[in-house]
């Protein structure tokens, strides 16, 4: 199959749209599909001016640079590639963030676009935040959302709480001038398959590990709490802070490690959030305890995240299978503390390969940490339940689910809409 990944974001842009996109593209291609990423220039193209299509090959994968701006320009240069490399599907991989908020791709389904685009369009909703579109847009924001959802083909969520809420939107046509060849739209037509982690594990070895841990100035002695991501509000930053106090004044040897970059490419709240939970460490007085790698490669996250006693990642809104770094931590094998989800994950059981806690509560983070500290046999038993669970978010998976939709689209498009390529 012919396929087109849409993204806002891409390698090396930090963001995990972007490395997600990345990782998706390699294991369709590893299962023999031809995958090309559609994607916006690079600061250096964005310098020299180039204004022409730009095509090249980046570790193995074809991306196409073409994307001048994300407003309703990206229709006809994603139409032209879509033409010219005759894909078979467009896959849109939705985070508006990623888009710089502009709400262009949100009609790349409309009935303007598809006069041009003739192949069937899947959207992969990485979260249900909204666009900026303009001053006091209100609920206009989330109407933009919601007609992407409507009109693409077919519907991939990465989690259970987004199906919840997608499900739930009311039926309509898709397409009003179609209305005797349509049906309501189902919106039964939803698909769950789960994200990956972007970083591939790396072995390390006892001596790595000494080497690993002195290089971010940590004892043998030390219990390392980790941290991957950048700072965001929803996340739990300050909360985690709050915790590392709680456990330094009571007597636990305990460092943090804020692994990878401070704030991404993409999303500008982070760098304001950022430098709240920063003031934070300076108030609290534990800025000695805690490090920050800055941008490492991913060989370089992997090293960090394996030589790390636990994980800590207190999400606001509670642990989700969108949520990159808790898939990191899974995929390593760790012990993890984060917050109750509020939907199942498979293969996360409460005390058996994780700790699940309440969310906005820094005490209870703190207790959690204190009983991986303590308890060897706990922290054996979370790591190995982990590992077992990362059987179930390999890339090999993902793609073959998502493989299934793009088929599944293929099958219910309507003839003479979005015609296979011979």
């Amino acid at each position: 199959m012919r396929i087109g990944l849409i993204t806002g974001e891409y390698p090396p842009q930090q963001g995990g749209v972007g490395d997600f996109t990345r990782e998706l593209a390699r294991a369709l291609i590893a299962a023999e599909h031809e995958a090309q990423v559609i994607t916006g220039g690079t600061r250096q193209d964005a310098r020299s001016r180039r204004q022409e299509a730009r095509s090249k090959t980046e570790d193995g994968i074809v991306v196409q640079r073409v994307i001048n701006s994300w407003g309703a320009r990206c229709w006809k240069q994603i139409a032209d590639v879509a033409q010219r490399e005759r894909f078979e599907v467009l896959n849109i991989q939705y985070e508006p963030a990623a888009y710089a908020m502009q709400a262009g791709v949100n009609f790349l389904s409309s009935p303007w676009a598809r006069r041009s685009i003739k192949v069937p369009i899947v959207t992969t909703f990485h979260d249900l935040l909204v666009p900026y579109l303009f001053p006091k847009a209100g609920p206009l924001r989330w109407k933009v959302v919601e007609y992407l959802a409507r009109h693409s083909d077919a519907v991939i969520v990465t989690n259970e709480e987004d199906r919840a809420r997608l499900s739930n939107l009311p039926v309509s046509l898709r397409y009003p001038a179609e209305r005797a060849a349509w049906r309501q739209f189902p919106t039964s037509n939803l698909h769950v398959v789960p994200i990956g982690s972007n970083i591939e594990p790396v072995d390390v070895s006892d001596s790595d590990r000494v080497i690993e841990r002195a290089r971010w100035g940590v004892q043998l002695d030390e219990f390392l709490l980790g941290y991957f991501g950048f700072l965001n509000l929803s996340k739990g930053g300050a909360d985690l802070m709050q915790a590392l106090k709680t456990l330094l004044g009571e007597g636990l040897p305990v460092k943090l490690v804020l692994i990878g970059g401070r704030t991404g490419s993409s999303d500008p709240t982070n760098a304001e959030y950022a430098a709240q939970v920063e003031r934070l460490i300076e108030t609290l007085g534990v800025k000695e305890r805690v490090i920050a790698t800055g941008y490492l490669d991913p060989a370089g996250v992997s090293r960090t995240l394996r030589v790390c006693d636990v994980m800590v990642l207190p999400y606001v809104d509670g642990a989700s299978l969108r949520r990159g770094s808790l898939l990191a931590a899974i995929a390593h094998g760790k012990a993890i503390v984060t917050t109750e989800p509020r939907y199942p994950i498979a293969g996360l059981k409460q005390n058996e390969s994780a700790l699940f806690v309440a969310p906005n509560d820094p005490r209870s983070v703190a207790d959690a940490v204190k009983q991986v500290w303590q308890n060897e046999e706990l922290r054996t038993r979370l790591e190995c339940g982990a590992a077992e669970a990362a059987r179930l978010y390999t890339w090999d998976r993902i793609a073959a689910q998502t493989v299934e939709v793009f088929e599944s689209a293929l099958r219910t498009t309507p003839a003479g809409h979005a015609p296979r390529n011979p």
